[in-house]
């Protein structure tokens, strides 16, 4: 679905729903109540697409999301239809909305609920483009706000201001595939960049490089680029996974027809990674709604997109002694066989940025910019600033790259939202120092502060590390090495000091609560759940970590606690296999823990580990613990030493 064409004024007819803190008040809305627009008036923050359209609500791709619009906020009191009946035309919220995962159902879902505009104080960056893709209209103008509540008409121009270029355009002609057609037809174009030669950072450098200047000709690549500047950009890797594939297929079909080829197919990958344990966790109610046979049919529309474009879909496997599971997280993957340093990556995840920790600019889209990269292989961007991390000195013992993160996570800078746009670009001795799969840590925890992407420069690590995945010669993966020029641009420098950085937790409901984990010892927090697994918390240095705590418990005979369940989830056949060489399975399994395949899983509440009622409570080496985003509990984010310290000790404890 995508809006009508967009008119040059606006005027709502219909009320707008104000997201109060106060339940009452939000209630007494969608039972009739008319609220006039007042700025003093609390509304929630940090409302994340989870909340927007929990993950069960994903498995449906088309007009049916309008009816679930919002049934995951917090609180519970917006209901299946509740947008709809309600008649609601504007929503109106705090600051930092659609944080969280990429998914394009979210705004799809209000807009199919009739909803027009969303007005925030601030939208997270993947959400206020997803937005301007598929026509709905969004402000952060309390003016704007206030005169559409009052019925008055808004030009278009309200919209789009400050907005780059292309965005506006976008906006303008009602939605992405609207722009493209007028684009590919040769009736718009983006505004040439004339930005002269200049320092550039990692990323600049990376889209520089993959600007397309013509379309038409193919002409690619450009001097010099700066924050702000609007453009198109090729990228090397696409990829899709099982939530997404059939939605984004819907609208390449109904965006360029039944018949319409995918551009160098041979560089889209499909993967079968989220959804491969549902079975196992799915709730009788969501049974009875036919959500198993909906669910089922994200695979087999992705099976058959893929085997009709000849693409290599990354699917299930099931090995003997081992039981079934996926390849790989898509995440993982990426970094394993598919991306190279100095590459655009782009996929439909917003841990997408994973891989930026070999050196890419990888980034999270949504289904609209997914559909129309497959068949222009390009993707628009607007060049981010970048903020620099230095890391000086080294970890204490028990310390991981996940308590950097958290600790990074928690600073007034993210807290405040400064970070929404932003690439986090990590350098220093305390990264060089790293292996691989730390740093990836730190680049795929980047978007939990809302930010764009995280990189870091590659290295020998990276070189000798691919060289043993793949086989690639080094001079080979040496040659793509993209470094920052002496002398770059950065919004913002920030040195830490890893060396002072504690054991970390994150508080349930937000990845930015993060404090020490001395610090809530004393409350004595007792656990359901421990959970080690995912993109994040899913890979070889992690099955290291959760080793080193839970091997000196196996030899003394101690297990897990009673009353706690210690899942530990692979990322990947390789990292199974890994593990599996290291003597850690047999270790996991003497103190107690379920061992799961490889797959993504509780991390979006769609395999074991994950909560089923409110009042468990889980500690998770996932990324992020919004609320809804692994089950009903309360969720605490944590190292997987933490994690498995936990597990045996029954309550949070530092490793």
């Amino acid at each position: 679905m995508s809006a009508p064409p967009t008119p040059r004024t606006v005027r709502l007819e219909g009320p707008a729903l104000y997201l109060t803190e106060d339940l009452a008040t939000l209630r007494a809305q969608l039972a009739g109540e008319r609220l006039g627009y007042d700025a003093s008036r609390e509304l929630v923050n940090n409302i994340s697409t989870d909340e927007i359209t929990p993950g069960w609500v994903c498995y449906y791709y088309d007009e049916t999301l309008g009816r679930y619009a919002l049934v995951g906020l917090r609180g519970g009191a917006i209901e299946r239809d509740s947008i709809a009946n309600g008649g609601f035309r504007m929503i109106v919220s705090g600051r930092s909305k659609g944080c969280g995962s990429s998914r394009e159902t979210a705004p799809f879902a209000e807009l199919a609920a009739g909803v027009r505009v969303v007005g925030a104080k601030s939208f997270e960056k993947i959400y206020a483009q997803n937005c301007q893709n598929i026509g709905l209209l969004a402000t952060t103008d309390p003016a704007i706000i206030e005169r559409l509540a009052k019925g008055d008409e808004v030009p278009i121009s309200a919209f789009t201001e400050g907005l780059d270029p292309i965005s506006a355009a976008i906006v303008e002609h009602g939605g992405l595939f609207a722009y493209n057609r007028a684009r590919l037809a040769g009736e718009v174009s983006p505004p040439a960049i004339t930005t002269a030669a200049r320092p550039m950072t990692i990323v600049e450098k990376i889209i520089a490089a993959h600007a397309v200047v013509d379309a038409h000709a193919g002409t690619i690549g450009l001097p010099a680029v700066k924050p702000g500047d609007a453009l198109f950009v090729r990228a090397d890797v696409r990829f899709s996974h099982d939530y997404v594939t059939a939605m984004a297929d819907a609208l390449f079909r109904r965006g360029f027809g039944e018949d319409a080829t995918l551009e160098e197919p041979a560089s889209i990958f499909t993967f079968r990674d989220h959804l491969t344990f549902l079975d196992d966790v799915m709730s009788d109610a969501h049974r009875k709604m036919g959500l198993d046979a909906q669910a089922k049919q994200l695979a087999d529309v992705q099976a058959s997109f893929s085997k009709k474009h000849a693409l290599r879909l990354y699917g299930e496997v099931e090995k003997p002694g081992r039981g079934r599971g996926s390849e790989a997280i898509c995440h993982n993957m990426v970094i394993e066989e598919l991306a190279l340093p100095g590459q655009l990556v782009m996929g439909t995840d917003s841990h997408t940025c994973m891989a930026g920790a070999i050196g890419c600019f990888a980034f999270g889209v949504g289904s609209t910019d997914m559909a129309n990269a497959w068949r222009t292989r390009d993707v628009r961007v607007r060049v981010p600033e970048s903020v620099r991390f230095v890391l000086r000195g080294k970890v204490r013992p028990g310390v991981s790259a996940k308590d950097v993160m958290l600790h990074i996570l928690a600073q007034p800078f993210f807290r405040g939202g400064d970070g929404i746009g932003k690439v986090l670009e990590f350098t220093g001795e305390g990264v060089q120092a790293m292996a691989l799969d730390e740093r990836a840590t730190l680049t795929n925890m980047a978007v939990e502060a809302g930010g764009f992407t995280g990189v870091i420069e590659a290295d020998e690590v990276v070189v000798e590390e691919l060289h043993a995945m793949r086989g690639t010669p080094k001079e080979d993966i040496r040659r793509r090495i993209v470094k920052s020029d002496e002398g770059a641009t950065y919004f913002a420098t920030f040195e830490v000091d890893l060396g002072a950085i504690e054991p970390m937790v994150a508080s349930p409901g937000d990845p930015r609560n993060g404090v020490p984990v001395t610090t809530v010892v004393e409350r004595a927090v007792k656990i359901d759940i421990a959970y080690g697994g995912s993109c994040t918390g899913g890979k070889r240095a992690d099955m290291d970590m959760y080793a080193a705590v839970l091997a000196p418990a196996a030899a003394k005979g101690q297990r897990v606690a009673d009353g706690v369940h210690l899942y530990i989830q692979l990322g990947s056949q390789r990292i199974r296999d890994y593990a599996e060489a290291k003597g850690y399975l047999d270790v996991f399994r003497k103190v107690g823990a379920e061992i799961v395949e490889p797959s993504c899983g509780a991390c979006i509440k769609a395999g074991p580990g994950v909560s089923d009622k409110p009042g468990q409570v889980t500690v998770s080496a996932i990324n992020r613990n919004f609320p809804g985003r692994s089950g009903p509990g309360d969720v605490w984010l944590a190292s997987p030493m933490v994690v498995a310290a936990s597990a045996l000790a029954g309550k949070l404890v530092a490793p």
